[in-house]
């Protein structure tokens, strides 16, 4: 059975002014049953993990395109980047073609990758201004529940308007950990696999199809042990020289590494932010892990409830709220790195998540437990930046949308992303 994806609004959106359409996402998030649902129908498909179609596009392009004309979709695009010059100028030649008969034009290609890392230079090379690029994460809580997901604001009105429209939003702190423990792949979060079984999988196909090409062979193990590193490290600073340190790399590799896992999906890096007033800024970027099941399994957790009761579980809470907050941006098609930020100075003042809109600043607090002591004490911190500084929000643990102060209120983290 299908799950309603929230990115197909944008995709729909994209296909109606280019004639390109790049799908990027990490490994098994949907992309391929995504695009297949909304232009399957009139589009053929072929895939380049099929080695004979893979051995043609390589050997000879315009017979690739011979067998198969457009409309079409791609499957695992990354795998020949030389078809992207050969989609460039069938693309140039059928708009000449339309621009002479005053037609319309129309969507002729939709491409889907896994490995955004290996496409990027293509890309800019061969398809700049005419393809959109769009980037898909794995579910949100909001679809594992069958509901319409809405891009994250900070404002206490709609809140309390969510809550009255989703009556049963409300789950227990286990519930929420066993959605954390789960995470957000379709293949887990439909029954179709085994969790441990999928995890497993799951990380040798993203290191033998991803990034053996990209590492040494030699550094395959030290790679897998690397992951686990920064799993351990999830919603914390990144500091290269630790991590560097612990596995025995220099900080350079580790600053690789670290691109390969954020360009192909996996992690996220929540820049902090700054302002030329102010010098006492921290400037390393906080870690997360995109997929909280991904992040629990190469962390060894068991169970829900021992996640739930462990050290980490502030940690993973944490995680579990920016990954949601930032795949409300991506299913909104807006790029969360021009929004989303956090603080914190030499003085250990934080702000979890500052969102960043319209010359405002949205302070926004994230706590494991229900009522924390003094949730908001860091939000008179931002005034120094002389831009308004607005009602700010704290996500919890709560059952409802309450007013703390005149400066924020407490969100339910159930409520988040719907």
């Amino acid at each position: 059975m299908y799950v309603r994806r929230d990115i197909e609004k944008v995709l729909l959106k994209a296909a109606e002014s280019f004639q390109v359409i790049t799908l990027f996402g990490s490994r098994q998030v949907g992309k391929t049953t995504t695009v297949d649902f909304l232009f399957g129908d009139e589009f053929s498909f072929v895939t380049l993990d099929d080695s004979d179609e893979l051995a043609l596009a390589h050997n000879n392009p315009k017979a690739f395109f011979e067998s198969h004309p457009w409309p079409l979709i791609i499957d695992e695009v990354q795998k020949e980047i030389s078809l992207l010059s050969e989609i460039k100028r069938i693309v140039d030649e059928q708009r000449r073609i339309w621009m002479r008969s005053g037609e319309h034009r129309r969507l002729m290609f939709v491409l889907t990758g896994s490995n955004q890392f290996e496409l990027q230079e293509g890309i800019s090379e061969s398809l700049a201004g005419r393809t959109a690029v769009i980037n898909m994460a794995g579910f949100t809580q909001a679809e594992k529940r069958g509901i319409e997901g809405s891009l994250f604001e900070v404002d206490f009105e709609s809140s309390l308007k969510k809550q009255h429209t989703h009556p049963d939003f409300y789950k227990s702190s286990l519930a929420v950990f066993e959605d954390i423990f789960q995470g957000g792949m379709p293949d887990i979060c439909t029954g179709e696999s085994e969790r441990n079984v999928y995890y497993k999988a799951y990380v040798d196909s993203y290191i033998e199809k991803d990034v053996r090409k990209l590492i040494s062979a030699s550094s395959e193990m030290q790679f897998r042990r690397f992951i686990e590193i920064l799993a351990l490290r999830t919603a914390q600073e990144l500091v290269y020289s630790d991590i560097s340190k612990d596995l025995g790399i220099n900080v350079d590799t580790c600053k690789r590494w670290i691109s390969i896992l954020q360009t192909s999906g996996i992690i996220c890096l929540l820049q902090p932010y700054m302002s030329n007033m102010s010098k006492r800024i921290i400037k390393s970027p906080k870690l997360y892990f995109m997929d909280t099941g991904l992040c629990s399994y190469l962390c060894k957790w068991p169970s829900a409830e021992m996640l739930r009761d462990g050290v980490m579980s502030g940690a993973f809470f944490e995680t579990y709220v920016v990954s949601e907050v930032i795949k409300s941006f991506l299913n909104n098609g807006v790029d969360p790195a021009q929004y989303l930020y956090y603080y914190r100075d030499i003085d250990k003042k934080e702000v979890d998540i500052l969102l960043v809109k319209d010359g405002a600043l949205y302070p926004v607090e994230v706590k494991k437990g229900i009522s924390p002591t003094k949730p908001t004490k860091n939000f008179n911190v931002l005034e120094k930046y002389k831009m308004p500084v607005m009602r700010g929000m704290v996500i919890e643990n709560t059952d409802a949308v309450r007013a703390i102060n005149d400066n924020a209120f407490c969100f339910p983290v159930s409520l988040l992303g719907v």
